[in-house]
């Protein structure tokens, strides 16, 4: 719990990078004009790789605060596991990707969800994780019953997802890093009360 907590107020940059990746993802998968699903997995692949290089080095960026490291990796870890495993199976039957797309996002959209209800009370940060979890695990459900639609309108699901995603990254990268602001203007006034009454008790006792 105090781990997750953490995780969610990791630098709000982290949050802009995997926003604007997962935004450019979806556009280039909504708006392809590629006549087959099995051109489109190596991309996500590669996308995927680059969302986990992004928290691998937010989990260095924690671990030097000793802070919610451990969540980051296991993010890197899941989402480097399945990039690798969509380049392994580009060549493979589209029942694979199908698969491994629908397992991504419906487990992505599990873990969004448990972290807007499980880790914050802010109204805002609630409703940002919770609607990302909700969109996850519904078009992870559309994903896994399309498989009777052309080939390629699974990955186009899966375009509007990482769009819808990567808008509430960028929203929540900014509204993080709004509340950093108010945290250390807050901070900055707490302390400077405290000197003057610690100042102001002394003169008393003098």
């Amino acid at each position: 719990m105090a781990i997750k907590r953490k995780y969610i107020d990791s630098h709000w940059l982290v949050f802009i990078f995997q926003g604007a990746i997962a935004l450019l993802f979806g556009c280039l998968t909504l708006f392809t004009s590629d006549e087959s699903a099995a051109g489109l997995i190596p991309i996500v692949g590669i996308f995927l790789l680059a969302l986990s290089v992004v928290e691998f080095a937010n989990s260095l960026y924690r671990s030097r605060h000793q802070q919610g490291w451990l969540v980051a990796v296991l993010i890197a870890l899941f989402d480097a596991g399945f990039g690798l495993a969509m380049l392994f199976v580009a060549d493979q039957a589209m029942v694979w990707h199908l698969s491994l797309v629908a397992a991504y996002t419906g487990l992505r959209g599990i873990f969004e969800l448990l972290m807007g209800f499980r880790t914050t009370v802010d109204p805002t940060d609630r409703f940002i994780w919770a609607l990302c979890g909700v969109v996850g695990i519904i078009f992870g459900l559309v994903i896994f019953n399309s498989g009777h639609l052309e080939n390629i309108e699974f990955m186009r699901f899966f375009g509007a997802y990482m769009m819808i995603l990567g808008v509430c990254s960028l929203i929540y990268g900014i509204h993080n890093r709004e509340q950093g602001i108010e945290d250390r203007e807050a901070r900055s006034i707490a302390a400077k009360k405290a000197i003057k009454t610690k100042t102001l008790k002394s003169t008393r006792k003098n």
